[in-house]
């Protein structure tokens, strides 16, 4: 999806926010832009500012400078009417536990003047057969999937998800993808904040590297894994340590080392995988477990902030 300016209508803009903690700054001149119809991430890593943006953005907290306007409202000023227009799953959310999943839904339906039929909604989430569970009663993804519900229940143009998949296992954590994509397609814009860069590159139109409360780059994941200039990789096990000289010379290879039984080689440019293998069999060089590794989000997050990602 192009999301040229003019072309497309801006749901988010946030210019210069900034917003400190004593002496502790959160957010440090953080500016973007989220268009309708996309899925915004902002990656990062735990402590990086993502949540007290978001939280700006929804009229939680308060900035200490910078200009906001969300879907047209300043959300310090105007936070009861965009309310009614927002949905939010928040990074922390809790229920009581002995309530029931329906009656939390009718509850919080109660409180918008719009919303749609919480029944049809548990029912597309693939829950409608635990509307009289108790919250108690619900695995972790079910419970997720409980939250979506809530921040969907007023049907919101615009959809905030705060670290959604943290604490889940992977089969959970691909179903809230699936179920994140659906909401987009269903004519929501959605802003996610993740730490899993893999979550980033499957889901997102546009992606918000921030690091210590400022926006260090942003751009398609496409665009920015190609702005890294990074090579490539082949990696393949082998058995003792056969002469790699043949596979250096290939035009396209940029270097080839041995670490353990294993070699890592580097190639740029279009057709060098075949190139590669040839070389090896023309070589004699026998080589299992073969696969190429393509640079990632979290190397383009590495390069920038020159910090890992971790849980």
């Amino acid at each position: 999806m192009q999301f040229e300016k003019g072309v497309v209508p801006k749901m988010i803009t946030a210019n210069e926010l900034r917003k400190s903690y004593g002496d502790t700054v959160a957010v440090d001149g953080a500016s973007f832009e989220v268009f309708e119809g996309e899925i915004f991430g902002m990656v990062g890593p735990n402590g990086a500012g993502k949540t007290t943006i978001i939280e700006c953005l929804e009229g939680l907290r308060l900035p200490d400078s910078g200009r906001i306007r969300v879907l047209g409202l300043d959300p310090s000023k105007d936070r009861y009417e965009l309310c009614e227009r927002i949905g939010v799953q928040l990074q922390s959310a809790a229920l009581p536990e002995r309530i029931k999943v329906g009656e939390a839904l009718e509850l919080f339906a109660s409180f918008y003047r719009r919303s749609v039929d919480w029944r049809l909604l548990l029912e597309r989430m693939g829950m409608g057969e635990k509307s009289g569970a108790f919250v108690s009663e619900l695995s972790g993804g079910q419970r997720q999937r409980v939250f979506i519900a809530l921040a969907l229940v007023n049907d919101p143009d615009l959809v905030f998800m705060d670290e959604l998949t943290t604490g889940l296992d992977p089969q959970s954590r691909r179903s809230m993808w699936d179920m994140v994509r659906d909401v987009r397609e269903r004519g929501k814009t959605v802003v996610l904040t993740t730490h899993f860069m893999e979550e980033a590159e499957r889901l997102c139109d546009r992606v918000a590297v921030v690091d210590q409360g400022r926006v260090v780059a942003l751009d398609t994941v496409g665009n920015l894994i190609s702005s890294l200039g990074a090579e490539n990789r082949v990696v393949f096990s082998v058995d003792g340590r056969p002469d790699l000289a043949g596979i250096t010379a290939v035009p396209g290879v940029v270097r080839a080392e041995q670490i353990g039984d294993r070699v890592i080689i580097s190639v740029r440019g279009s057709g060098i995988i075949g190139r590669v293998t040839t070389a090896l069999e023309e070589d004699g060089v026998g080589f299992r477990d073969l696969r190429v590794e393509k640079p990632t989000l979290e190397d383009v997050f590495l390069s920038l902030t020159g910090k890992e990602i971790r849980e």
